[in-house]
């Protein structure tokens, strides 16, 4: 941190010398690098008067008579502040020695400044002894045979046996931490030489020393992970004033963190989008900026609280840094090689569900066709890839596999196809090989499939049909024999009709498809898998038997993935026998554990083949409850609402009840994003849904 060019001016101005000059050493020996410190006196003289100017004044409450008494001496417009005094821990050790009950003298300049200091003793726990204040002037009483005082020994009475000197009173560690801001000083707070003072110093503001030290703690963190992270970094508060600017953000700007603080963001960073995102309250997604003859990646998120934005962050990216960092990991990626991990021996189950899937992924693995593997998120879609290409002809070849979702679109490109050299700035000279060439003669894994942009959705439609591809900014056609294997969560079909997804790459994919079955069809896994997990973990417990029923009963959300996650906690628990009181909150206390329908479910309905399901009553609430707001609902949305309360449906059920509903005349059912709505017939049997 640099140092101010000009030092501030600091007056401290006290009853008598001896005072005020221990307070400007304390004052010194803090501020003596930023501040000069001058000493004024009352009973010398020096303090009366017009005082020179300063930045601050720090006066002691027995200076002057009073607060106009202050401002006859203090120059208008100087801050001025009050000398606050403590004790050391070290002294307040020494009196918890002294016997209980004992009468001490307490020895001071004034009646006033004796009675004072008791107040503070005794707030310090200092009241297992009888203090007497003890002054010019005041009466000994006959049996007191010691005294303490603050460095005021020539007060003490020659007859008192036993002495103790305190020394002079130290300034508050408050009284510091005011001085440093009030003189825009406050990274001194940090400093070892401040630190070792405000743990000499006694208080009993426990409250606000933690919170300040957590404060200068977060502080502290924020910096470090602000020049450790490899972007550059911008923040603004919620007015749009610049507050933190990284070492690499000053690098990629050019601008100069020192001369930026505080001013708007948008007038310095014009090319960023504070005010949107503070406005909106959500993140303004990357986009391409040139600046300074470079293209970066600019991203805008903003901070919450409590529905509150208190801020913003811009993330600054070279695009030549991003591919230098990808390079790096792709060098760890290939000394690795890519190959298969697992076997159809590592899917447990027995299961007719999973033997079932088993048995057809056997026999798609003799073909060459792009195999689409569909299930819900943590059901093992990945460990299928994997047995698929191990029971393949291909086992000896790359398996090489790609989180679709996890990369930039501006990245996933010549992460799949490779670039020529000088494709764009910042490639690599001669160029790289993209994923596709890696797993020539191989298979490549695309795990969430869904998430790929229309524009790379052509591109590898081309490598099905043609089996050939070009790299970024080639001109040359390079041949590959990659199997595709590709994993949603999500129904694709649902997305060819939004018109996210292209309708003949879906077809392409979708040659041979694999439904992975839900661990709620798997009950009859459920304690195979534990028992596998445990022997992983290396560890031993029993399930109760009502632990083992409500297992079967659960819904499993988060399917095999979770299921590992409940095994963990049960072994933290350190209970060999796992009772319902063992069962992790997230789950006894979740609506999943059997979702309970909305209301009993009644008879079929006239003109309809069977009862209503839980399911169905679900759309029909959601739909009602939309029909009250005016609005629509698609089938996303009823999908998302149906995660959030942990309702086990897809979108092809969610699909399937509403062209029920529309069929006999509850809803109006729109094509691609139009939603759906209530007819006054379906809002009707909701109404009397209690009677059905």
């Amino acid at each position: 941190m640099e140092k101010p060019v000009k030092k501030k001016q600091i007056a401290i101005v006290s009853l008598d010398a001896r005072a005020g000059e221990s307070y400007g050493r304390e004052v010194e020996s803090l501020f003596g690098d930023y501040a000069h410190i001058s000493l004024y006196h009352v009973q010398d003289g020096s303090a009366m008067g017009a005082l020179p100017r300063a930045d601050l004044f720090v006066v002691s409450t027995d200076a002057y008579g009073s607060a106009e008494e202050v401002a006859r001496h203090v120059p208008m417009g100087c801050q001025t502040m009050a000398v606050e005094v403590s004790f050391r821990w070290s002294e307040l050790r020494k009196l918890k020695e002294i016997p209980p009950g004992s009468k001490v003298l307490f020895v001071n300049m004034t009646q006033t400044m004796a009675r004072e200091a008791i107040t503070q003793l005794n707030q310090f726990g200092i009241n297992h002894i009888h203090l007497i204040p003890f002054y010019p002037g005041a009466t000994l009483e006959e049996d007191v045979h010691m005294a303490v005082t603050p460095d005021e020994m020539r007060y003490v009475p020659q007859e008192i046996e036993t002495k103790i000197d305190l020394g002079q009173r130290p300034c508050t560690s408050g009284m510091m931490i005011e001085i440093a801001l009030r003189l825009d000083l406050a990274f001194l707070l940090e400093t070892e030489p401040f630190q070792e003072y405000f743990r000499a110093i006694a208080t009993n503001n426990y409250s606000f020393d933690q919170m300040f030290a957590k404060s200068i703690r977060l502080e502290s963190q924020f910096h470090i992970l602000m020049e450790t992270l490899e972007e550059g970094v911008i923040g603004v508060n919620e007015r749009g004033e610049i507050f933190a600017c990284s070492h690499h953000a000053e690098e990629i700007t050019k601008v100069s963190n020192s001369l930026i603080v505080g001013k708007r963001g948008e007038k310095v960073f014009p090319y960023i989008d504070f005010s949107k995102c503070l406005k909106e309250k959500s993140r303004v997604s990357a986009q391409v900026k040139k600046i300074n003859g470079i293209n970066i990646s600019v991203e805008v998120v903003p901070v919450l609280r409590q529905d509150t934005c208190v801020g913003a962050f811009a993330i600054l990216q070279r695009f030549n840094d991003v591919e230098i960092r990808q390079g790096e990991l792709r060098k760890q990626l290939l000394h690795k090689g890519h190959y298969a991990k697992y076997g159809m021996d590592d899917i447990v189950g027995k299961s007719q569900a999973i033997l079932k899937a088993k048995d057809i992924l056997k026999k798609m693995a003799a073909s060459e066709s792009p195999v689409l593997l569909i299930g819900e998120t943590g059901t093992g879609k990945e460990l299928f890839a994997h047995s698929l290409h191990q029971s393949s002809r291909r086992k000896k070849e790359p398996f090489v596999a790609i989180n679709v979702a996890a990369f930039p679109e501006n990245l996933l490109e010549s992460e799949l196809f490779g670039y020529e050299d000088g494709a764009f700035t910042g490639a690599k000279k001669g160029g790289r090989p993209g994923l596709l060439e890696f797993a020539h003669k191989g298979t490549l894994f695309l795990d969430e499939v869904e998430g790929m942009s229309p524009m790379l959705q052509i591109k590898l439609l081309r490598v099905l049909q043609e089996r050939e591809i070009m790299r970024v900014g080639g001109n040359h056609i390079i041949s590959i024999d990659v199997r595709i294997v590709a994993a949603t969560n999500e129904s694709l079909e649902q997305k060819v009709e939004e018109g996210s997804f292209r309708r003949d790459l879906y077809y392409r994919l979708n040659t041979l498809p694999v439904m992975i079955p839900p661990l709620a069809e798997r009950e009859d896994d459920i304690f195979l898998l534990i028992r596998h997990f445990q022997k992983e973990l290396e560890s031993s417990f029993e399930l109760t038997e009502p632990v083992r029923q409500f297992l079967k009963q659960y819904s499993w959300p988060g399917n095999i993935r979770e299921l590992r996650n409940v095994v963990e906690y049960f072994i933290y628990t350190g209970h060999e026998h796992i009772t319902m009181e063992d069962l992790p909150p997230t789950v006894l206390n979740s609506r999943c554990s059997r979702l309970r329908p909305v209301i009993a479910s009644p008879a079929a309905a006239p003109g309809h083949a069977r009862p209503y399901t839980d399911a169905f009553w679900f759309v029909l609430r959601e739909l009602y409850q939309a029909s009250e707001e005016g609005i629509y609902l698609g089938r996303e949305k009823l999908l998302s609402k149906a995660k959030s309360c942990y309702l086990p449906i897809s979108q092809q059920e969610i699909r399937a009840i509403l062209t029920e509903m529309s069929d006999h005349g509850l809803a109006k059912v729109s094509r691609g994003r139009g939603g759906s709505r209530l007819t006054p017939q379906g809002r009707a049997l909701w109404e009397n849904r209690e009677t059905q």
